[in-house]
């Protein structure tokens, strides 16, 4: 091949940047309100090009931002040598945001950088929309028909596949509470407004009248949505009931075809899940806190949960969940998304979904926030129209940052992005001022 040829080839590729001189350059955050925090992540480069992530939603920049003397310096195409670097000194639940929110935010970039959507990294897609299923927050009046409108709300918005919480607690009247559950301590929320904290400890146990009133919810939900609409319920085990309890419950609810009942008991409890699973018809889903594929594999290879549900922005980002996924599916399991963040996490759920062959949905949970659509460019105006989302096409997440929104809806006003030279220091005991990565 001639020079001249080679040239010709060169000018018809858009080159977004050059990959082999690519090096981070900073990292910084901006912290949104919202029913949770999101915290929003930017990872900039030495060639203008950056990549978005998100820290899980109600975690900290901080999470975050202790890497960033391990980023500062390195070229961010090497997504998975920095991941295997970082993810050591990750954990479940919000301490996971961090290392998950970095991956995210690498894979966003190397996106545009190639100009590939995210989704093509991952192997490429199995569906060109994502099903969507609702969040839907418990009634302030918790009575059955209070329940049927919210989940007729999110029906209504063109949604077929809805969770609503399930809290035993909503359920106790008078005489009959939750027997065992006498210890309850005031706390107080932000707006003054006191709410008593259950007992997380074991042995509480259900009433007869406690059951049967969750049944009657559940089956007036049903018969209001109908047999075509997916619904599964969440919330229901707090952590302090039983795998007996749960089962006593989970029975009562088979009838109504429920699609996954969520999180049963404690996320440490993988016997206690399967034997819930393996009692029940309806399927088990669980591992939102879960940490990294070897958080799931206990779960996993054992059958504990009917359906993996692991979040983005704790299970490690794109790569590691689609690697839970494939092993889930090698036993049979399919995946559902757990994700209550903003958009920028939402579309990194999105793209990952379209890449996971035995996907189910994935979760919107800020269906209520007036501004949540405002804080990114690119979504359509009707881009949940039929409860599906399109994958898009564009590179990276194929949508960007509304600053105005983002500025406008800050935890702290005048905080948006700001210097984070503070953290260019290392500040991990392990790390050593003279220590390089290999080139």
């Amino acid at each position: 091949m001639t020079d001249t040829q080679l040239g010709r080839i060169e000018n018809a590729i858009t080159t977004h940047s050059n990959p082999s001189e690519l090096r981070i350059t900073d990292m910084r955050l901006a912290v949104v309100a919202a029913n949770y925090d999101y915290p929003i992540l930017r990872i900039d480069t030495n060639q203008g090009v950056y990549g978005l992530g998100e820290v899980r939603d109600a975690g900290h920049a901080s999470n975050a931002l202790q890497f960033k003397s391990m980023l500062v310096g390195q070229n961010p195409c090497n997504v998975d040598m920095i991941f295997r670097t970082i993810k050591r000194f990750g954990n479940w639940g919000r301490e996971g945001g961090g290392v998950s929110g970095i991956e995210i935010a690498l894979m966003d970039l190397i996106g545009k950088v190639y100009g590939v959507p995210r989704y093509q990294l991952l192997g490429g897609k199995h569906r060109d929309k994502v099903r969507l299923y609702g969040d839907t927050p418990t009634p302030d009046d918790p009575t059955p028909e209070d329940f049927v409108a919210a989940v007729l709300g999110r029906r209504d918005r063109g949604l077929t596949w809805i969770k609503f919480d399930l809290r035993p607690s909503l359920f106790e009247t008078g005489d009959s509470p939750l027997i065992g559950n006498d210890a309850r301590y005031d706390f107080a929320y932000e707006e003054g407004r006191p709410f008593k904290a259950p007992m997380h400890g074991r042995g509480v146990k259900l009433t007869d009248a406690t059951i049967e009133r969750a049944a009657h919810v559940v089956g007036e939900v049903r018969k209001a949505v109908g047999p075509n609409v997916q619904i599964c319920v969440d919330h229901f085990g707090e952590g302090y009931l039983t795998s007996d309890e749960v089962i006593r419950l989970g029975k009562a609810l088979e009838k109504f075809d429920l699609a996954w009942m969520e999180d049963p008991v404690s996320r440490f409890d993988i016997p206690g899940h399967k034997k819930i699973a393996d009692a029940l018809l309806t399927p088990i889903a669980a591992g939102e806190d879960l940490y990294l594929r070897d958080g799931f594999r206990e779960a996993i290879r054992t059958r504990a949960f009917d359906i993996v549900h692991p979040d983005l922005l704790t299970s490690g980002g794109l790569m590691e969940t689609k690697r839970i996924s494939d092993d889930a599916e090698e036993e049979g399991i399919p995946t559902a998304l757990h994700c209550a963040g903003s958009p920028i996490g939402f579309m990194a759920n999105i793209h990952t979904a379209a890449s996971i062959s035995s996907f189910l949905a994935c979760e919107h949970h800020g269906l209520d926030l007036p501004f949540w659509e405002s804080l990114v460019t690119g979504l359509e105006p009707n881009y949940m129209a039929d409860g599906y989302v399109t994958v898009p096409d564009k590179p990276g997440l194929g949508i960007d940052l509304n600053l105005e929104a983002i500025e406008a809806n800050l935890r702290t006003p005048g905080t948006m992005f700001l210097p984070t030279d503070e953290w260019n220091t290392p500040k991990l005991g392990f790390w050593r001022p003279d220590d390089r990565w290999p080139e």
